[in-house]
């Protein structure tokens, strides 16, 4: 059986689009495969759980019961892809469990395949914790999430070389049409039949980068 992809996407700060990014990606594994299990790790709502119900299950780190129950369900190689939603109130706690249980190498005994999405910004908080994910996790294992809505220019000088997914901005009035909790990208991509709509292409290019994510991963695997 080929590695199970594992995507965890974090930010030490709120606000920077990191659920919107989970909603896209969950569902793009979803009309893909098939089938995706996400987990909603987050304080404020709404969140992922609000969102995608019917995929998603809560989660904490706050306590070693916890942090097990979420291990067993990430760590392992069943075929479905995972998506993590990590609150930015989770953040240390998460990749301090990382470190102290060897995550990276007991994912790859069990050929589980964690991917990072970094979802930056452009404080000194979010070039710290990059700077140390960069000390813990493989660069080929770690990808900065550009959200053109928050960064708005070049990215930090210490994510400036490593790989990164960009995301464009929307329109104000087309954040708010999808930030609605019954909103679905694949929903209106088959509801909406004229393929040239603003928010219809940019669907379709971020789901276009998530697959050429997939492909990059996968090669970088045989």
């Amino acid at each position: 059986m080929s590695s199970t992809p594992v995507y965890i996407i974090c930010s030490p700060r709120p606000q920077v689009g990191k659920t919107l990014i989970a909603r896209l990606l969950s569902e793009f594994l979803l009309l893909k495969n098939g089938d995706v299990v996400s987990f909603d790790i987050n304080l404020k709502e709404p969140s992922l759980l609000d969102y995608l119900p019917r995929i998603t299950e809560t989660a904490d780190v706050i306590d070693t019961y916890g942090k097990m129950q979420l291990m067993d369900r990430v760590i392992v190689n069943d075929g479905i892809g995972k998506v993590i939603d990590l609150g930015y109130h989770a953040f240390d706690e998460f990749f301090k469990m990382c470190d102290e249980i060897g995550l990276m190498k007991e994912a790859l005994r069990r050929r589980v395949a964690p991917v990072i999405l970094f979802v930056a910004d452009t404080d000194r908080v979010s070039a710290r914790a990059y700077d140390t994910l960069r000390r813990l996790i493989p660069p080929n294992a770690l990808v900065v999430v550009d959200n053109e809505f928050v960064v708005r220019g070049e990215l930090p000088p210490v994510m400036a070389h490593s790989r990164a997914l960009r995301f464009g901005a929307l329109p104000v009035f087309l954040k708010t049409y999808i930030d609605r909790l019954n909103f679905s990208f694949t929903g209106y991509l088959r509801q909406e039949k004229d393929s040239s709509t603003e928010l219809h292409q940019w669907i379709r290019r971020n789901y276009t980068t998530f697959r050429d994510l997939e492909l990059a991963m996968l090669l970088q695997r045989s």
